[in-house]
């Protein structure tokens, strides 16, 4: 039987399987990818090969049909072995917040540079406006025009209000779109809105260190009213990323890239070498001072020895 992994709650999988019906899958200890060391072999969007159900109804997943694309990051600080978010996307949707909590631009660059990665699109969902006051208004317009500025999608949201989320719900039409982002910025209740009686657990900020609290515990994908379906992923808190080689990192920085082709040399990090020309952007902030930040620490991720080698 084949048929497309819906969730993954890390002890077992449930898997539908074509012409109908659904699966609680598991798989074998010894089942690995070939050439990709990750804590979970199977994500959320793979389509896999299910052996013969057992008599409980349980049966294994034997194969994995070859992946179109994934997306993944690293697993830990501790180690080298990556963590799959989810496979076979058309897109990825990250949710942040200018407030309450404040999701912090390291950690979108991160995101969004696996994404270039792994040749995913990517949009920027910034939601929560409607308890922005005015200083963080003026933010919200920068941050836009700095990511739109660049070529990315963003929209401004309240997904409790609703405002926003008929122009996000039409970029997500028709596509198997990953869903990512902090924990506490408002994924359930975006998707609450998106998919009217899917009543996903939501819960408050924590009032002390004003971060959001764990309700998704697991990864699962939904199917959109209008068409296309959406991958559920439990919030996060950072975004380590793996096996980028330090001259390619600026590959994955648009901006950079660009403008990188000026570059005396071509193997240049663009962090002390003379006549680098993103070094030159920087100086005269045609290159935004927070990308650049996100570049070099991404650089640091890929500093040899930096991690833990996995035993």
């Amino acid at each position: 039987m084949t048929g497309l992994v819906i969730r993954n709650t890390g002890s077992h999988y449930v898997v539908a399987i074509d012409g109908g019906g659904e699966v609680n899958c598991k798989i074998k200890g010894n089942f690995r990818i070939k050439g990709i060391r990750t804590t979970n072999p199977v994500a959320v969007g793979d389509r896999v090969e299910v052996g013969t159900p057992a008599d409980d109804g349980t049966a294994f997943i034997t194969a994995i049909v070859p992946r179109r694309n994934y997306i993944i990051r690293r697993a830990s600080n501790l180690s080298k072995e990556s963590h799959i978010i989810a496979a076979n996307i058309d897109q990825a949707l990250l949710v942040v917040t200018l407030a309450h909590p404040t999701t912090s631009t390291t950690f979108i660059d991160r995101f969004l540079a696996t994404a270039e990665a792994y040749n995913v699109p990517a949009i920027l969902a910034i939601n929560k406006v409607d308890i922005l006051d005015e200083d963080d208004r003026e933010l919200l317009d920068g941050v836009q025009y700095l990511y739109q500025s660049i070529g990315y999608k963003t929209v401004a949201i309240s997904a409790t209000e609703g405002v926003g989320v008929d122009e996000l719900q039409a970029m997500l039409n028709g596509k198997v779109t990953l869903v990512s982002g902090n924990s506490g910025v408002g994924k359930s209740t975006l998707i609450n809105r998106l998919i009217p009686g899917l009543d996903l657990r939501t819960a408050e900020i924590s009032a002390v260190h004003d971060t959001g609290m764990h309700t998704t515990t697991f990864s699962e994908l939904f199917n959109l009213p209008a068409g296309g379906q959406i991958i559920d992923t439990p919030g996060i808190r950072g975004f380590g990323t793996i096996d980028f080689d330090k001259y390619e990192v600026a590959h994955y920085f648009p901006e950079l890239f660009a403008i990188s082709r000026d570059c005396r040399f071509d193997n240049c990090t663009h962090t002390h070498e003379p006549g680098c020309a993103v070094l030159a952007a920087l100086e005269s902030q045609h290159i935004a001072q927070s990308r650049y930040a996100s570049y070099l620490s991404i650089l640091d991720d890929a500093t040899e020895g930096k991690y833990r080698k996995p035993y």
